[in-house]
């Protein structure tokens, strides 16, 4: 992942890399070669270069096991924090960098790409004009049969834990709310690659009494959905659906009937506002790199984002116990 940090970094142009830090030194040293980055220091040792450097940043792209310990170790050294997805490997730990960022008085962010894709965009501005009304229920597929091999193949609750936060997480940006219960359930199909949880469904209550239901899988071969998710996205006053690609369409009720069914006309999709940031990884690193110069909080900062890891969580939980969970931060 950690190509596309720096082609987004170097995309927006004012930012100094001044150390790049690996396990595997030698990796750290091809990547400074790689970006021309002639000012910066390689090392294995992250507490020496944060010593020896004293950013005012720190670009957290390790694997989830360290991401903890990385986090609080840039926190202590007065950085801000920027993170691959997830935000951490528990509840307790996500708990614990909210606490340090706070007590720092420093910006732990983590980066969600998916929210900023234009389509995502284009139907969050769709529903706040509210032109299907009050968003009363989501839902999305996700089947794909990615041959991915590795640690994926080997992990448990494979989809919830490591691809599900993005759909999850996009849900609760377009619905605009937390939330605060899921009933779910995992299985693995005959035909299946992986050890467990390639196969799952939940529902998904929000406090405002809106229902998220999500059917997804990873051993899915044939007719395959977008890595995005289809979408279905149901108002009070009509419905959209996004195919996970280019296509949005939407339909609003209008005034009379059609025999049994409400009148509806189709909703024109209007362009993306100016205001609306995109780009994925760039828009991310953009919208924290203005926070940290005196910019609104990113949306993505650790206390909204520990929100959409605690779905997940209390996904897995449920899946285990076969139980309705309440959704606690």
């Amino acid at each position: 992942m950690s190509k596309a940090w720096f082609e987004a970094a170097r995309a927006i142009g004012d930012i100094d890399i001044v150390g790049v830090v690996d396990l595997a030194k030698e990796r750290a040293e091809a990547r400074i070669e790689e970006f021309a980055l002639a000012s910066a220091i390689a090392s294995d040792n992250l507490s020496d270069i944060l010593a020896r450097t004293n950013p005012d940043l720190l670009f957290d792209i390790v694997v989830p096991a360290a991401r903890h310990a990385t986090v609080a170790a840039g926190l202590e050294a007065g950085c801000h924090v920027l993170s691959e997805k997830p935000m951490a490997e528990t509840m307790d730990e996500a708990s614990d960098l909210v606490r340090r960022a706070n007590a720092a008085g420093r910006i732990h962010a983590v980066v969600q790409n998916r929210r900023y894709l234009a389509q995502i965009r284009r139907i969050r501005q769709l529903i706040a004009s509210g032109a299907i009304g009050d968003v009363t229920s989501l839902h999305c597929d996700f089947f794909l049969g990615p041959h991915f091999g590795g640690f994926r193949e080997e992990m448990r609750h494979v989809l919830f834990l490591d691809m599900a936060i993005h759909t999850f997480d996009a849900a609760r940006f377009l619905a605009g709310e937390t939330a605060n219960a899921v009933y779910a359930r995992e299985w693995e199909p005959g035909n299946s690659w992986y050890s467990q949880g390639s196969s799952a469904a939940a529902i998904f209550e929000f406090i405002n009494g809106a229902i998220f239901t999500y059917r997804g899988s990873w051993c899915a071969d044939g007719m395959r959905t977008s890595w995005e998710s289809a979408w279905r996205i149901v108002g009070s006053k009509g419905t959209i659906v996004w195919d996970g690609h280019d296509d949005i369409r939407a339909e609003a009720v209008t005034s009379g009937k059609d025999g049994l069914f409400s009148g509806v006309a189709a909703v024109e999709i209007p362009p993306l506002d100016a205001s609306h940031r995109i780009g994925g990884h760039l828009g991310v690193m953009q919208d924290f790199i203005a926070s940290t110069r005196g910019g609104p909080a990113p949306e993505t900062a650790g206390i909204e984002n520990i929100k959409s890891l605690a779905m997940v969580f209390g996904a897995i939980h449920s899946a285990e116990t076969g139980r309705r969970i309440e959704i606690t931060i």
